[in-house]
């Protein structure tokens, strides 16, 4: 396969919408983002994935509409896409679609002690890649979490053997933080080693916060956190968060980091004020990634920071003090700006697929092995 264009979707847990790059992929693996397109879900559609995070009434017909929901935003991505290059489906090699998270619950529940049965659990994205494909006229990759979790691994992240093709130099430790909904750090050694977790809550608890008492979807720059006043014991509260200090692999999601995680801690801490609670969030998402910074990548010569995290000024600001010896930069400054990140990511995973190459990382996940990721929906 010579050089070939391959688009990537991506609708994280920040749940604000869906992030599209088109991509050119050479046969090494380099890529080159040559456009990228963002469509915003609607407020409702928006509520409706929350809900779908929880157990609720319905959940089997809602989480059906739903995928079949998102399959049609990342098909208007595509159709942008498309539009913006001049390109036709068929000059696509394929589309990597990862779907949206709303359980992800790795090794859990199904296990066998008597057997001797290891669990595996589940992770559920939504998404109908059949229906994608149908509307796109494009071969579709999609489930790429659980051939790792059949291998007894945490599926997530997936994105840290691409951090290693981006940001990896030469003889250096590169420390590459993704905050998304969700916060994940890629530790790319000296020597080639590509090690990465999830850290723990990115800007979901913030965004939440800000929408509930400022009615906006998230706290632009981190202005408002920067007028409150960072809560000691509240912080500690939050720190106190057995994830935390578990040792990886490891990942989560907003089945632990959610609304309702947040009340109970909160319920400790009577009469605060919303812009100190709101400071307090943003210290807890930069101090909990500074934290696994420190632990796991002392030697690292700098953070390179991507998803929408890095657009809020005020949690680098954080992030660059609690991490002095370190240079805390965007992803901008090394060629890819913060947003195009993960969806270039899904982009050349899918390529990896069509090659029938493994891009899992048992160093990552704690899988038995490196196994081809994604299952293939042809057009």
């Amino acid at each position: 396969m010579a050089s070939s264009f391959f688009i990537g979707l991506m609708s994280g847990t920040s749940l604000d919408g869906v992030d599209g790059v088109l991509a050119q992929v050479e046969s090494g693996g380099r890529l080159i983002v040559i456009a990228h397109e963002f469509e915003a879900f609607s407020a409702p559609f928006r509520s409706e994935l929350l809900r779908l995070n929880e157990p609720g009434p319905d959940e089997l017909h809602r989480s059906a509409l739903a995928g079949n929901a998102i399959s049609r935003h990342y098909a208007q991505v595509v159709h942008q896409l498309l539009q913006t290059t001049g390109l036709s489906p068929a000059q696509l090699v394929a589309i990597g679609a990862h779907g949206q998270t709303v359980r992800h619950r790795p090794l859990a529940f199904d296990g066998d002690a008597a057997t001797q049965q290891p669990a595996n659990g589940y992770t559920l994205q939504l998404i109908n890649p059949s229906l994608l494909a149908e509307l796109t006229g494009i071969d579709v990759v999609a489930d790429f979490r659980n051939r790792d979790l059949a291998a007894g691994g945490q599926g997530a992240p997936l994105v840290p053997a691409f951090h290693q093709g981006v940001f990896a130099q030469n003889s250096a430790c590169v420390a590459v933080l993704n905050i998304g909904g969700i916060s994940n750090l890629s530790v790319l050694g000296e020597d080639s080693s590509v090690r990465g977790w999830d850290c723990g809550p990115g800007n979901a608890l913030m965004d939440f916060w800000c929408h509930t008492h400022m009615d906006q979807p998230f706290d632009h720059d981190g202005a408002w956190a920067a007028q409150g006043r960072i809560q000691p014991a509240l912080l500690q509260t939050l720190m106190a968060e057995d994830f935390l200090h578990q040792t990886p692999p490891k990942s989560t999601g907003r089945d632990l980091f959610n609304p309702a995680w947040l009340q109970h801690k909160l319920a400790q801490h009577a009469d605060l004020a919303p812009q100190d609670i709101q400071a307090t969030l943003t210290e807890f998402t930069a101090l909990a990634c500074a934290k696994d910074v420190l632990q796991h990548a002392a030697k690292a010569c700098e953070l390179v920071v991507c998803g929408g995290g890095a657009l809020n000024g005020h949690l680098m600001t954080r992030l660059a003090l609690h991490l002095p010896r370190l240079n805390v930069l965007s992803s901008d400054a090394r060629g890819l700006p913060p947003l195009q990140v993960e969806a270039a990511a899904f982009a050349w995973l899918a390529y990896k697929t069509m090659r029938r190459e493994t891009s899992s990382l048992p160093s990552v996940t704690g899988a038995r092995g490196a196994r081809i990721l994604g299952a293939i929906y042809p057009r």
